[in-house]
């Protein structure tokens, strides 16, 4: 039993390693300049877990681990805000903007040819929420909900990174509601539907729907698992401390937000008058685009919080307040055909053909159903309306089909059961949300297989679209990726559209990718689940093709980077007699695969693996693998017990959390070079 003056002891240390951590959480996920390590940070981490752990009754109630998730809830209870969060009005035109900026002045009694000062912010496409916070601790935060009263989802919202548990500074209120929007990012949100979609489960069919998905979970280590953010700009209830300061202005509330450790938006500007306004309106639709966030316009506010109260309220939504909205990236279009495409695996992809529409400045005409599964639960049909979306740099979706305007003659679709490119018997494994063509000389299949074969990052035969291979292949001059290296000038000069010029350089690319080295050309074969990183953990176990191709199931199993299920997919491709033969064709056409040469001496990274993740500073993914190979390491493509260490950049995913499960080390790309003593 510890003594009255240790448990003191424990519960000082308890809550300074709870302040250094969230500290340290401020200066990465809200000021992105963090000041120590990964390593370091998971250290103080693990050990406040194993404090808490042992001695419970001295966890804090905000405690940094409560984010990384907790026991799940039986369903939501109801809270009413303090003060109501409202709605806004709509401005869809320049001129419904100058009628707002008009009916203000008119109410204010100011000239119509005098400037109003207004703050202008993004108008966020997230879930809006309140925050509120007493003698500066968190405490209760809520959905909107009808405006009066949501849903209290604390437990959820303590998981996001970028949210304070302790508002920082010297002026912190004695009580404050702060509102603002819980987003996900266009590459997360495009993360998080890759990877639902690989376990069969149901899109989200935007960003917006993912975050409002998230936090109404009723198990926190779910949303936990989700990297949201919540930006924070608005202020309900706010009751000052004894050194609080007066916060008279809209511009005055963002700093302040700034300084109590909330992230806020740098897109903002103080206009005075119209004219700035739109300026400003303008440059954000300009820039719209490349934004991580979604965002539907600008929220221009009177700035004074004096004429915001003097103005009042009308129905729900202030007078003061105007969202001036861009036009919509929803619009509707109309299903005009169905086509399943087949790749070079075989899998069976249904596509809409639509009738040309604009959505957010881009011409869709066709658009992915994903699967089956998709088609029956959206219910598309050819003949339909639907509604067609564009987020960011999201892939165009159909997020409905508009039943009202069905046609009678519409009837449901049926996935066909014989490949549209061959016509032999497709197979559906239950396990597998895509239907396959398994026939291996399907034309479909064989297009897609020389078209990735000559691709870039496989053999990169400049000049080799899918536009010549088809043409090659429907011309009966190549049936395999090996009959490129037996094309003849003769027989390129006798088709349409080639001329000698474009003929002698199709050749000499095709005869420079003959001394591709060994990862390439493993990753050009188009083995299923073998990606770039994975066709050089093979190379730099199996050192030639014909040792890989020769290959068992438990073989490959001993390699870390290789589970069962990549392992069947490997061995199985190799047994195929035509892919043998393929093999063979190559060697005998002079495609040497040569293994990459390793440094004298093995190098300063001889033995380990290292897994990249993330954007990094300086270098790009493939300089980095590049860099690790050339200094005696493998690169690894998934994090497990036998990686060495992980590579860290901004955004850093899944790998980087099975990282830190772990407990392998993490490097900035800094730390990484230093290493192996390579300057930029």
């Amino acid at each position: 039993m510890p003594t009255r003056a240790k448990e003191n002891d424990i519960r000082i240390k308890i809550e300074k390693l709870s302040a250094e951590i969230e500290k340290h959480n401020h200066q990465y996920y809200v000021l992105d300049k963090p000041i120590i390590s990964d390593f370091e940070y998971d250290k103080l981490f693990r050990q406040l877990q194993e404090l808490e752990a042992a001695y419970p009754q001295h966890k804090l109630r905000n405690s940094p681990t409560d984010r990384v998730g907790g026991a799940a809830l039986e369903k939501f209870t109801k809270h009413k805000h303090l003060v109501p969060m409202l709605s806004l009005n709509n401005a869809y035109s320049v001129e419904e903007f100058r009628e707002f900026d008009q009916r203000i002045k008119r109410i204010l009694h100011v000239q119509p040819d005098e400037t109003i000062e207004y703050w202008c912010e993004l108008k966020f496409d997230g879930l809006s929420m309140s925050v509120t916070y007493e003698n500066g601790e968190l405490n209760i935060a809520a959905t909107r909900g009808d405006g009066t009263i949501g849903e209290n989802v604390t437990q959820n919202i303590k998981t996001i990174r970028t949210l304070p548990f302790k508002l920082k500074g010297a002026h912190v209120p004695k009580l404050i509601e702060v509102r603002g929007e819980v987003m996900l990012s266009h590459e997360n949100f495009k993360k998080l539907n890759a990877a639902r979609e690989g376990a069969g489960e149901e899109l989200f069919a935007n960003p917006r729907n993912a975050a409002a998905g998230s936090i109404r979970q009723l198990d926190p280590n779910i949303t936990a698992s989700r990297p949201l953010t919540v930006f924070l700009y608005g202020l309900g209830a706010y009751e000052p401390g004894e050194k609080s300061q007066r916060i008279t202005t809209q511009a005055q509330l963002a700093e302040q937000l700034r300084e109590w450790g909330f992230l806020v938006s740098d897109h903002y500007c103080l206009c005075k008058g119209t004219a700035e306004v739109e300026k400003f309106y303008e440059k954000v639709l300009a820039q719209r685009e490349k934004l991580p966030f979604d965002i539907d316009g600008i929220v221009v506010k009177v700035n004074s919080f004096r004429l915001q109260e003097e103005l009042g309220f009308v129905a729900r939504a202030p007078r003061s307040m105007v969202a001036f909205k861009y036009p919509a990236r929803q619009e509707m279009s109309t299903v005009q055909d169905i086509v399943v495409q087949v790749g070079r695996t075989g899998a069976l992809t249904p596509v809409a053909i639509l009738k040309p529409v604009q959505v957010g400045g881009v011409t869709v005409t066709r658009v992915t159903l994903h699967n089956p599964q998709e088609i029956a639960r959206k219910d598309v049909r050819i003949g339909d309306k639907v509604v067609v979306q564009r987020a960011g740099d999201v892939i165009p979706e159909i997020v409905k089909v508009v039943e009202e305007h069905r046609p009678p003659t519409a009837k449901p679709y049926h996935f066909p059961t014989q490949c549209p490119s061959c016509g032999k018997k497709v197979r559906h494994d239950p396990d597998e949300a895509v239907p396959r063509c398994v026939n291996p000389h399907c034309e479909a299949q064989v297009k897609e297989r020389i078209a990735h074969f000559g691709s870039k990052d496989a053999m990169d035969i400049v000049g080799l679209g899918y536009k010549i291979v088809e043409y090659l292949v429907d011309e009966r001059l190549i049936q395999d990726p090996s009959g490129l290296y037996h094309l003849k000038p003769d027989q390129l000069l006798s088709l349409e559209g080639f001329k000698e010029k474009s003929v002698n350089n199709l050749l000499s690319a095709i005869e420079a990718s003959k001394s591709r080295p060994l990862p390439r050309v493993i990753f050009a074969l188009g083995v299923r689940h073998v990606g770039e990183t994975l066709a050089k953990v093979l190379a730099n176990s199996f050192h030639s093709l014909e040792t890989l191709s020769k290959a068992k199931e438990e073989e490959l199993l001993e390699v870390n980077e290789i589970g069962p299920e990549v392992a069947k997919s490997i061995a199985e491709w190799f047994s195929e007699p035509a892919n043998q033969k393929l093999i063979r064709e190559l060697r005998k056409a002079g495609v040497q695969a040569h293994e990459a040469p390793r440094p004298a001496g093995g190098g300063k990274l001889r033995g380990k693996t290292v897994v990249v993740t993330g954007t990094l500073p300086s270098l790009k993914r493939s300089e980095a693998h590049a860099l690790i190979e050339s200094h005696g390491g493998t690169v690894g493509s998934s994090v497990t017990k036998s990686t060495s260490f992980v590579v860290v950049g901004e955004d850093a995913g899944s790998k980087l959390e099975k990282a830190k499960s772990l407990g392998i080390e993490t490097l900035e790309e800094a730390q990484f070079l230093e290493m192996i003593g390579h300057k930029p």
